[in-house]
């Protein structure tokens, strides 16, 4: 048992129960292994600096395309205090929509050609409709069960992620679409000592841009003002004069339009779209959402960073020295064993507050 303080210098006893002893052995554990395996990892000598550079740049442009779409989870939760589980699908249709624009401009030869315009189209196109998938989820979905108990909108959030799986099955089929190549972005550049694949350093100059635009309005302008307000009480807002529906509207928008741009950044790493792209993306931005501090922005964008930097250079760091066959294929692993701990221990995130305890 262990002795905490109380109200009036008293002390109050609190027993060290088994559950608190098995969360304690396991947070040991999993530090014992993230030591032992890092250590044996690097004595091995079984990776080039060349190679950990590579990992840690793919990490964070991996992080920048979680840190975009986690911006939505955290926007809308703290303006609603809901998780929109269907924000993964969101991101989905606005990259899977922009596939059947970008494959002809490529036949015809304009993607190469004209470069910038086709990629302002394609980012046009992808934003605009995840953006008007994000408003209509919002409209039919979320807007009737607004002051709901909070497990009916979170069913519902669920229910509608698969709704727009399977829409967009119907639309656009079943198969994986394989993204055309852009011969100008193959390669890579060569900046100082690093060299960095210029995929790479488009996405992720182009989310450091976007987070620092989507941060701009948030904190700077008068609808990010609002939004902050209705953030902090929703019917204080109102008597001040604020639109609570319309921030409500321009939050799912701003959330949306991020994702749909995080879309084309997934095309053009990956290079491959489907109907069920949006769920492992959408989870790992959820996670990256937690990790930061769900409903604080700076959080979500720092969570995102990490968690890709973390699911990129893990599974070499962290599990090849432990003689595991195949270790990046546990990189979800190493990702939700992260938000397990953050949940038990700290729940609040890196950048969250901790809120205190009610009394009865």
């Amino acid at each position: 048992m262990s002795r905490l303080p109380g109200a009036g210098g008293r002390c109050v006893v609190r027993r060290f129960s088994f559950v608190d002893a098995f969360l304690w052995a396991f947070r040991a554990a999993v530090i014992a292994v993230v030591l032992v395996g890092s250590v044996a990892t690097l004595i091995a000598g079984r990776y080039t600096g060349r190679q950990w550079t590579d990992f840690i740049e793919f990490g964070l442009a991996q992080g920048g395309i979680y840190a975009m779409i986690a911006l939505g989870y955290t926007m809308v939760y703290g303006v609603l205090n809901m998780i929109n589980f269907a924000h993964g699908e969101v991101f989905m249709s606005g990259a899977y929509t922009a596939y059947f624009v970008a494959a002809p401009l490529a036949a015809a030869g304009f993607l190469n050609r004209y470069l910038l315009p086709s990629l302002l189209l394609l980012l046009l196109v992808s934003m605009a409709t995840s953006t008007g998938v994000a408003l209509l989820v919002e409209r039919i979905a979320y807007r009737p069960l607004r002051r709901a108990p909070r497990l009916i909108p979170l069913i519902t959030a669920i229910g509608a992620s698969f709704f727009l799986q399977y829409t967009f099955r119907g639309f656009y089929g079943s198969g994986v679409q394989a993204y055309p190549d852009i011969d100008v972005l193959r390669g890579e550049w060569q900046v100082g000592g690093l060299h960095i694949l210029r995929t790479q350093a488009i996405v992720l100059g182009a989310a450091a841009v976007m987070m620092l635009v989507l941060y701009a309005i948030v904190m700077r302008t008068k609808t990010g003002k609002a939004m902050r307000a209705v953030a902090e009480d929703r019917d204080a807002a109102t008597l001040m004069g604020i639109d609570v529906d319309r921030i409500i509207v321009f939050t799912f928008a701003l959330g949306g339009a991020m994702a749909g741009a995080a879309g084309i950044l997934y095309a053009l790493v990956f290079k491959q779209v489907q109907f069920f792209m949006g769920f492992v993306p959408g989870i790992k931005a959820f996670t990256a959402a937690v990790l930061g501090g769900i409903g604080n922005i700076p959080g979500a964008m720092l969570g995102g960073l990490f968690l890709g930097v973390v699911e990129s250079v893990g599974p070499a760091l962290f599990l090849d020295g432990l003689g595991i066959p195949a270790p990046y294929q546990l990189r979800d692993v190493i990702a939700f064993t992260m938000l397990l701990i953050m949940l038990i221990f700290r729940p609040q995130g890196f950048l969250g507050e901790r809120l205190a305890a009610k009394r009865a």
